[in-house]
């Protein structure tokens, strides 16, 4: 299930980014005493009640402001919140209730999307309480006292966020057609590869960089099974960004990713794998995400025998933490073995939702600790004791250990490797999560 979002906004200088770092654990966002200064949005991954967000942070929303940089800003925010769940609308206590405020409920309030109204800056609730009382006067629903510094009404806020959540879940259909999120840098071809699937021109394709600006969901069916593709705005470098919109890219690849199975990496041949390649795969891979690499454009590259075997190398130097990834090289333009992606993405899916018996892993279990001993500590001995697999997509595994800090990361991989071996697990990451249990038990 993909995480729902939800996105800080408000106001410049009411304590967006500190309530951001408060519920992100650490300090991602820069926080000074003026208006203004989160200037790019940033996103983190936060839990409360055994349920995970992707918490969106956004630079202040100036409605009428005229300077270029606020304007900007607003537009950044203006996208967070399209693309958000639940959209938690910050106010401070001690500014008052000003019409800035009213301009930005109103602009919430036709966006349609539930509102947690978050009065912030209540350091004493004695003291300030009658004030919160003045921000009903917004009308959209109760004010939420807190102090984001102090982290107090934090919980209350948390769980009428998890209310909204839980009835956005009621109401939504359950669909059980293959997701397929498409991402990739700008101009990787992510668009023309829709329209080559689908046989028609359906998305807007152009050379111009960041053509698309929404994800576009897309069905298409394939020998009888149908599958959603989402579009996304491409991810750049920073030092390329030269419109506002574009830095909101990265929330639209996250809230894309989050919401498929299998994620195709695009990546362009003639430009070479980048780190922002590197940063969206990685995305995928700690979200659990099946994993196909299509490398576009392969007609444009001058070949001999080796090249394939070459710039395989090159993207596993480069994104080696997912060796599990499928390749493939392919034109969208041409079509040249597009049609094989159907292939691979089966391929991916059923090994994403493979199911392992618990027989059969504990005997890979104990012919790979025959094969090679576990590691030993100042005369104490890891010992393996029994795994088995708790869920999939992606196949998840607890494996039961005498001593945790034994457990030397290579020997773990050791272990998932030869898990590899046996049942391929081809285009999918997996988890292996290790649990201490006595001897006697």
């Amino acid at each position: 299930m993909s995480k729902p979002i939800l996105a800080i906004v408000g106001r410049p200088n009411v304590g967006k980014s500190t309530l951001f770092n408060t519920l992100a654990g650490e300090k991602i966002s820069i926080v000074e005493d003026y208006p203004g200064v989160t200037r790019d949005r940033i996103y983190a991954d936060v839990t409360w009640l055994n349920q995970s967000y992707s918490l969106i942070d956004t630079g202040g929303i100036e409605i009428d402001a005229k300077d270029h940089m606020l304007k900007h800003m607003r537009e950044q925010a203006e996208i967070a919140i399209d693309t958000a769940d639940v959209i938690l609308f910050i106010v401070d206590v001690r500014q008052g209730l000003t019409d800035a405020d009213a301009k930005v409920a109103d602009m919430l309030r036709r966006s349609g999307k539930p509102i947690v109204l978050v009065v912030n800056k209540v350091d004493s609730f004695d003291k300030y309480m009658p004030d919160v009382y003045e921000f009903y006067n917004l009308g959209i629903g109760d004010p939420h006292p807190i102090s984001a510094t102090s982290k107090l009404g934090i919980g209350d806020m948390l769980d009428s966020v998890s209310e909204w959540v839980a009835v956005e879940n009621m109401e939504k259909e359950e669909d059980d057609r293959p997701k397929v999120a498409i991402v990739g840098r700008p101009n990787a071809g992510k668009s023309s590869l829709i329209n080559k699937l689908l046989g028609e021109e359906r998305v807007i394709v152009s050379n111009v960089a960041g053509t698309t600006r929404d994800a576009i969901d897309t069905e298409i069916s394939h020998n009888g099974k149908d599958y959603v593709f989402i579009d996304t705005a491409g991810l750049r470098r920073k030092s390329k960004i030269k419109e506002a919109i574009e830095r909101y890219s990265i929330i639209r690849t996250v809230a894309a990713i989050e919401r498929s199975d299998v994620v195709i990496l695009m990546i362009d041949a003639v430009e070479g794998v980048t780190e922002q390649d590197a940063k969206i795969a990685g995305i995928a891979h700690d979200r659990g995400r099946g994993l196909i690499i299509a490398v576009n454009k392969w007609d444009a590259i001058e070949k001999n025998n080796a090249t394939v075997k070459e710039y395989t190398k090159k993207i596993h130097d480069i994104l080696s933490f997912v060796p599990y990834a499928e390749i493939l090289f392919i034109s969208a333009l041409t079509g040249q073995r597009v049609k094989i992606i159907f292939d691979r993405l089966e391929t991916v899916i059923q090994n994403h939702a493979m199911r392992i018996q618990t027989g059969v892993l504990n005997e890979i279990l104990a012919e790979a600790v025959a094969m090679q001993q576990p590691p030993s500590d100042k005369g104490k001995r890891l010992k393996l004791f029994y795994i088995t697999q708790v869920s999939t997509k992606p196949p998840t595994f607890v494996l039961f250990v005498n001593k945790k800090e034994l457990m030397h990361f290579s020997y773990q991989r050791y272990i998932e490797n030869r898990i590899r071996e046996t049942f391929g697990f081809v285009g999918t990451p997996i988890r292996i999560f290790i649990r201490e249990r006595k001897e006697k038990e």
